[in-house]
Formats: C-alpha cells, structure tokens, sequence
C-alpha cells in the first residue's frame, strides 16, 4: 500500500458523513457523486465556507473564521483592489501574449526592480505547476543534464515533470529515477554549528551518486523556506554554500518563490534573498495574483536562452492582460500596505506570544519562522523530540472547531503551519494563540 501523501491526506476527512449536518451532508454526497477520487476535504468535520474578507473567512451558518493557513490569497480574501483590477480588465480586453500589450511588459518591468539585476527576463503560466515543469526543462537544456535535487519532503508540483520531484505526493507517485532527494536543513533535529556547510554536503554527495549511475546533475530545485518539509528558515545564509556546490557541479540553483515569495518572509520581499544568494531561475505562483490563476518563471537571460533559442513555448492564457493586471494589483497592495514590514514585525510579535506556551506545554518543542510564516513544532518531549503526529492533528481539529484554519507539515505531520494572509493583524494573535493554549490544555499535553 502506498503511504499516504503529507500535504493530501494528513490532515483529511476520510468518513463520518453521518455525523454531519444534513446540508454539508447533502453537499459532500454531491460532490463524491461528481468531482474526481483525487480530491480532499480538509477536516473531519469538513469546513463549507462562503465569504472571505482579509484574513477572515465565514462559513454556511454565519460563523467568522481566522484564517491562519491561505497564502494564496497572499494580501487577503478578496481584496478590493484585485476585484477592482480584474473585473476592469475583463470588461475591456482578455487575450494571449501573441498580440502586442501594455500590461505584460509594465508589470514585468515593475517585478524586475524587485529582483537581482542579472534574473531580467520573464516567461508566464498560469499555475505554479507550470512554473517549476518549465524551469526544469530549462535546467535540463542549459546543463545538457537531467538530474534533478529535491529535499526529501518537497513539493513542487502535479505535473508529470513536477511530480516527479514532489515527495511529499506519497510514495504512490514514484520519484523520478534521475531525481535524488537530500535530508532537509533542519536546524532544529540535525544540530551542528555550520548548517550550510551540513546541507551542502548533502547536495554533494547526491551529485556524486548521479555521476555513479551516469546521471548528469542539471540543478538543484527548492523553496527557500522548505516549507513541506516542517518550514526551516534558519540560520539566516545556510543556502549559500549549497548554491556554491550546485554551481561548481555546472548545474543551476531554481529558486521556488511559490510560497515565501512576494514580502512573505519580512525579512525581504523574496526567500531566497534572505539567504543572500542569486538563483538562476525563479518560479512563481497564484499568491502573486492573490489566487487568480497566474505564475512565473523569471531568470538569467542566458539560462531562459539556452532553452527559448532553441525549443518552442507557448502557454495560451499565460500572461494574460487580466491576469496582468491582478498581478500588478497586488504588487501596488504590497507597497501602499507596507505589507512586508508589517509581515516582518507582526510575524515576530506573534513567534514571541508563541514561545511563551513552551514555558506551560512541554509538547512545544520548537517555534521558528520569518514574516509571517511560521512553524509550530509539537513533539511528545523536549529531551527526545520525537514528533507527535496525532496531537498535531488533535490540536488542529481543535483549532477548526473553535473556528481558527490551519493545517500540518513536515515529513511527521507534527509541524502547525502557521501562514496567513498578510493583511494578519496584532490583535489576531491573541485569537491564535489563546485558542492554541486551551487546545493543548484541553489534550493534556
């Protein structure tokens, strides 16, 4: 039996349809009867959602929820100024990349300021899949390569190529045979005072075991914040030694910005800036379109030219004047809401209510994160640190019935991740935080 997938199927609704309200009852029997196997339902008592605001979501009956888990909706629910935007644009002109328009070439000459100046040229998707499937095949053409490095709990995508590199899908999807998989820089468990130069042994001996089975090594694919792996920010510069492995070996670094991108992080408007280093690619997604179906892959022109020069890429509705101009709203929201200062400041406020519950929970083994995304790690003591995965999944129900959203992560499913919208506010953590102290209080841990 294949296991199950840590981002699918941990925290899922499996049965218990009886016990449900006879409308959401009704609703999931619809839905089993229509829709396709693949799909999950968070919960065991699945949420029916109807209306979002900011950092708010409310369900069929009324009830106000803190939403702690939605970066797609990276500047919150519903944001005037994306509604505005997109139905704008929509009402004027919507049509592919082929004709000559304003909107693309702006907003890419506004995203390139925020970016190193040597990743200056752009291709756009609509979906982080696409993204990261692209900036594969672009490694593989640059390097002359296939072989791919991933952390072990990584996930990147469901294309065939992305899948492929996406450990966190289960072992029922294979990983790809010229893909190896490295242990995650995680400061927490691994221990040792040079993290980078740990990690970076890591990606070395996965290149040396692709030479051996006569794999050329194209590059090296991660989120900055290895956020499926358990969210591991820290120390601040570890990437860089693994980049300078990555780049002596003739393969390049891709920098997934799905999620720490776009001020995520505070410290700076991109992750792997945080780290101090210059990828070669950098992939995007829908948080940069605050969900409207919109994503990116931008980098070296020499890199994007070894690929483009020679192989045809079209992506229909990629780059889109409406998609175009969701984007371009959303980078306006950023700036005019200082949203990644108020992400960097708030998100510590909210790391230092956290840790206070270490000092009356001795099942909080570590707090860590940046901006606003952080990890809650849950373990059954401090001297073993063996994770606990059932009171991870214990205090997240909790949690959903007291009406604030989050879900698991890490390799354990042990890990809270804790990612709301930016809009995320001082007076929300009292919320979060007192409903995560009686949680645990509740299940005596």
């Amino acid at each position: 039996m294949p296991t199950r997938s840590t981002i699918m199927d941990t925290n899922s609704f499996r049965d218990g349809v009886d016990e449900l309200p006879a409308a959401d009852r009704e609703l999931v029997e619809r839905r089993k009867a229509n829709l396709g196997g693949a799909y999950r339902l968070f919960y065991r008592h699945p949420v029916h959602l109807v209306r979002g605001e900011g950092q708010y979501l409310w369900d069929a009956e009324g009830k106000k929820y803190l939403d702690v888990y939605n970066n797609v909706a990276s500047i919150g629910h519903c944001h005037p100024a994306v509604v505005d935007a997109v139905a704008k644009q929509m009402a004027t002109l919507n049509t592919h990349t082929r004709y000559l328009s304003e909107p693309i070439v702006e907003y890419t000459e506004q995203l390139r300021l925020k970016l190193p100046d040597e990743v200056n040229r752009a291709m756009y998707m609509c979906t982080g899949s696409e993204a990261n499937d692209l900036a594969i095949r672009v490694a593989q053409q640059f390097s002359g390569g296939q072989g791919i490095i991933v952390s072990r709990e990584a996930y990147h995508g469901t294309s065939a190529l992305t899948s492929g590199v996406s450990p966190a899908l289960g072992s029922g999807q294979p990983i790809s045979p010229t893909a190896r998989l490295v242990d995650a820089p995680d400061a927490y468990r691994v221990g040792g005072s040079d993290l980078g130069a740990w990690f970076a042994g890591q990606i070395q001996a996965q290149i040396d075991d692709m030479s051996a089975h006569g794999v050329k090594f194209a590059g090296f694919l991660a989120d900055s914040i290895f956020s499926s792996d358990g969210v591991l920010p820290d120390p601040v510069g570890y990437l860089r030694a693994a980049v300078d492995v990555v780049h002596r070996n003739g393969g390049i670094f891709i920098a997934d910005e799905v999620q720490p991108g776009f001020a995520r992080t505070g410290d700076a408007f991109w992750g792997f800036a945080r780290h101090g280093v210059v990828p070669d690619l950098v992939t995007m997604g829908k948080p940069m379109g605050n969900g409207f179906p919109v994503s990116a892959v931008f980098g070296k022109a020499d890199v994007l030219a070894a690929f483009s020069d020679e192989l045809p890429y079209f992506n229909t509705f990629g780059g889109n004047p409406v998609a175009m101009a969701a984007a371009q709203a959303v980078l306006g929201v950023i700036e005019d809401e200082g949203l990644q200062q108020h992400a960097l400041v708030v998100g510590a406020q909210l790391r230092t209510e956290l840790a206070k519950l270490m000092d009356t929970h001795a099942s909080v083994g570590d707090v860590r994160g940046a901006g606003l995304f952080t990890g809650f790690e849950l373990v059954v003591d401090r001297e073993s640190r063996t994770p606990d995965t059932q009171l991870a999944l214990d205090v997240v129900e909790y949690l959903r019935e007291h009406q604030v959203l989050t879900s698991v992560a890490g390799p354990h499913g042990n890990v809270l991740k804790l990612r709301p919208p930016l809009p995320f506010a001082v007076q929300d953590i009292d919320w979060l935080v007192g409903v995560l102290d009686e949680a645990l209080t509740s299940l005596g841990r």
